[in-house]
C-alpha cells in the first residue's frame, strides 16, 4: 500500500478517481518558500498582520472562525507548514524549530507582510511561536499562545500520566488500513466541532482530517517533541517582553476522551490543574502577560467552539482593536 504522505510516492493523493483521495483546499493562495509551495489565506486589513500558527496535525483554516474574527479589525494570515496540510508534501517531517521558524520567517518576507506581526500558536505552534520571537525579536508585536506546547510540561504533570505517553509509538498510531468504524466515529467529533463553519471550508477539512494520510503526518509533525523542547529551552532567555495572552482550556473535550480511554478521571484533573500551573508562571514571566482560561472546550475544540476567547485576546494586543 503506498503512503501518500511520503514524497516518494508517485501516486496522486487528491485525484479525484480515487473515492479516499484527499479534497482540495476551496481557496487561498500558495507561495513558494525555500523551494517548496506553502498554502495561505489572507484577509482583513490593517498595518499590524495576525498570524495563525496551527498545531501539530492541524492546518491554518481549521481557525477559519478566528480569522473570521480578527479580519474585522486587522490583517490575519493562516497558512500551512511545509508537509502538512495543502502545502507540498516533499517537505521531510518532523523537523526542528530553526527549520520551521526559517520557513515562516521566509513566508513573510514572499508574501510581503510587514512586520512586527501578532503571531497566534495553537498547541505546537505556540512553541514555534515563542522560538520564532526569540530569534526575530523585531517581527513580534505580541503572542497569544493557546494551549501552547512548552519544554517544561512534563515537569508539571504526574508521573503516571508521562509514563503513558512515553509508551506512545508513533510509528504503529495509524496502522496501513484504518477500520471505517474508526473513520466515521472521528468524522463526527470534526463534524461537531466544526458545526458552525461554512460548508465549503468544513467539508474537505473534516473529510482530510479522517484520511490515514493526514493523520499520519499529525503524528509524525509531534513525534519529536522532546528535542523541540530542548532546543526551545536554549532560546527561552531571549524571547522578547512582548505583550502576551495565555489561553487554557479547562474541558476535556471528545478528542481528548478518545485518545483517554480508560485514564482516570483523577489523572486527567491532575492534568488541567498541572497545565494552569506551567500557563501561569509562563504568564508572569511577561511583564505584560496573562493566562486567561476558557470553559466548556479542550485542546484541540478551543480554537474551533471558543474562537471568541482568541479574537478577544488579539484584541487586547492589537493597536486597531483598542481603538
Amino acid at each position: 500500500m503506498t503512503d501518500p504522505t511520503d514524497p516518494t510516492d508517485p501516486t496522486d493523493p487528491t485525484d479525484p478517481t480515487d473515492p479516499n483521495a484527499e479534497l482540495p483546499a476551496p481557496f487561498g493562495q500558495r507561495y513558494e518558500v525555500n523551494g517548496h509551495g506553502l498554502q495561505t489565506y489572507r484577509t482583513g486589513e490593517g498595518d499590524t498582520t495576525v498570524v495563525l500558527l496551527p498545531g501539530g496535525g492541524s492546518v491554518g483554516l481549521d481557525m477559519w472562525r478566528v480569522q473570521e474574527g480578527i479580519a474585522q479589525f486587522a490583517t490575519v494570515l493562516n497558512y500551512d507548514r511545509g508537509g502538512t496540510g495543502w502545502s507540498s508534501r516533499e517537505v521531510k517531517i518532523p523537523r526542528g524549530l530553526r527549520e520551521v521558524t526559517d520557513e515562516l520567517h521566509e513566508l513573510l518576507r514572499v508574501a510581503d507582510v510587514a512586520g512586527p506581526c501578532i503571531l497566534v500558536g495553537h498547541s505546537l505552534g505556540g512553541l514555534y511561536a515563542r522560538y520564532f520571537a526569540a530569534r526575530h525579536p523585531e517581527q513580534v508585536a505580541g503572542l497569544v499562545l493557546v494551549e501552547p506546547g512548552h519544554e517544561d510540561f512534563r515537569k508539571y504533570m504526574p508521573k503516571e500520566l508521562t509514563d503513558v505517553w512515553d509508551s506512545f509509538d508513533p510509528d504503529n498510531a495509524v496502522p496501513g488500513e484504518i477500520p471505517q468504524e474508526i473513520r466515521d466515529f472521528y468524522r463526527g467529533l470534526f463534524q461537531e466541532a466544526m458545526a458552525d463553519f461554512p460548508d465549503e471550508i468544513r467539508e474537505p477539512l473534516v473529510a482530510n482530517h479522517v484520511h490515514p494520510g493526514w493523520l499520519r503526518i499529525g503524528i509524525r509533525e509531534g513525534s519529536n517533541v522532546k528535542a523541540l523542547g530542548e532546543e526551545m529551552r536554549a532560546a527561552a532567555d531571549r524571547v522578547p517582553d512582548v505583550p502576551t495572552v495565555i489561553l487554557t482550556a479547562t474541558g476535556i473535550d471528545a478528542f481528548k476522551r478518545a485518545v483517554s480511554t480508560g485514564m482516570p478521571e483523577e489523572l486527567l484533573a491532575a492534568e488541567t490543574a498541572g497545565k494552569l500551573r506551567l500557563y501561569d508562571e509562563v504568564a508572569a514571566s511577561f511583564s505584560q502577560g496573562e493566562n486567561r482560561q476558557v470553559e466548556g472546550v479542550g485542546h484541540v475544540t478551543l480554537v474551533m467552539q471558543r474562537p471568541d476567547a482568541v479574537v478577544e485576546a488579539v484584541r487586547d494586543l492589537h493597536p486597531a482593536g483598542r481603538r
